[in-house]
C-alpha cells in the first residue's frame, strides 16, 4: 500500500484555507496532519508532526511564508514547501525559487493546481501555476544570458594558454612538460582559474574551457 503524503496547511484566511482542506478530502493517498493560521503556528506544528509538504500562504501574520522557509532551511529541516499567493508578482516568484520552493500556486487556482502541485512536489519536481508560467521562462532565459556572458578579462595570458590546452583533453602530466613548469604550479593555476571563474566541481573547468575555447583564442 502507498504511503500517504502528510502535508500542513497553513493560511489566515479560515474560509480559503477550508475550501483547500476540501479538495483533499477524498484523496486517499493524502493526509492532513495540521493546520495553522499563522506563520509561528506552521512553524510550531511543522516542527511537531513534520509533514512531507507544508503548504504555506505567502503574507501570514507573525511569520511570513518566506520567513518560515528560511528557518526551515537555516535549520536543516527537510520539509518540502509549496507557496500559496495572491499576487502576480514576478520578484516574489524568483525570489521563491531562490529559496529552493519548488510548488508555487496562485490562490485564484488553487483548488485546480494544488493537487498537480503536490504530486509534482512530492517527487522533486517543479510546479508553477500555468498562469504565471512566463515568469519560469523569463528567469530561465535569464540564467541562459547570464552563463553566456563569461568575463575572461580577469584571465591572464598564461591562463588562457592553460585553459586551451585543458580543452584539449591534455593531463596536467602533459600540460607542465609543455609550459615546462612542475605539475605542482600547472595544479595551482588550475586552482586559481577556477577561484576567478567561480568554478567548482567535477570536471567544470574542462567543460568551461571546450565550451569557451574560441573564445580563448
Amino acid at each position: 500500500m502507498k504511503t500517504k503524503i502528510k502535508i500542513l496547511i497553513a493560511d489566515d484566511h479560515p474560509i480559503f484555507r477550508k475550501g483547500l482542506t476540501s479538495v483533499f478530502l477524498n484523496k486517499n493517498n493524502i493526509q492532513i496532519m495540521a493546520e495553522a493560521s499563522d506563520g509561528e503556528e506552521a512553524l510550531e506544528l511543522i516542527k511537531k508532526y513534520l509533514p512531507d509538504i507544508a503548504i504555506l500562504d505567502i503574507e501570514m501574520p507573525k511569520l511570513t511564508g518566506f520567513e518560515v522557509a528560511q528557518i526551515l532551511f537555516d535549520e536543516e529541516i527537510h520539509v518540502k514547501v509549496i507557496f500559496l499567493t495572491a499576487y502576480r508578482d514576478e520578484h516574489l516568484f524568483n525570489k521563491a525559487l531562490d529559496l529552493g520552493v519548488k510548488g508555487y500556486v496562485l490562490k485564484e487556482n488553487a483548488v485546480m493546481d494544488i493537487l498537480n502541485c503536490i504530486e509534482a512536489v512530492e517527487q522533486n519536481k517543479y510546479f508553477i501555476s500555468p498562469l504565471i508560467s512566463e515568469f519560469l521562462i523569463n528567469r530561465k532565459n535569464k540564467e541562459i544570458a547570464k552563463s553566456s556572458k563569461v568575463d575572461l578579462t580577469t584571465l591572464t595570458p598564461s591562463e588562457k594558454k592553460l585553459l586551451l590546452l585543458i580543452a584539449e583533453g591534455k593531463s596536467n602530466k602533459e600540460i607542465a612538460q609543455e609550459l615546462f613548469n612542475s605539475i605542482k604550479t600547472i595544479e595551482n593555476h588550475r586552482s586559481n582559474i577556477c577561484k576567478k571563474l567561480s568554478l567548482s566541481g567535477s570536471h567544470s573547468l574542462y567543460k568551461f574551457a571546450i565550451k569557451h575555447k574560441s573564445s580563448l583564442l
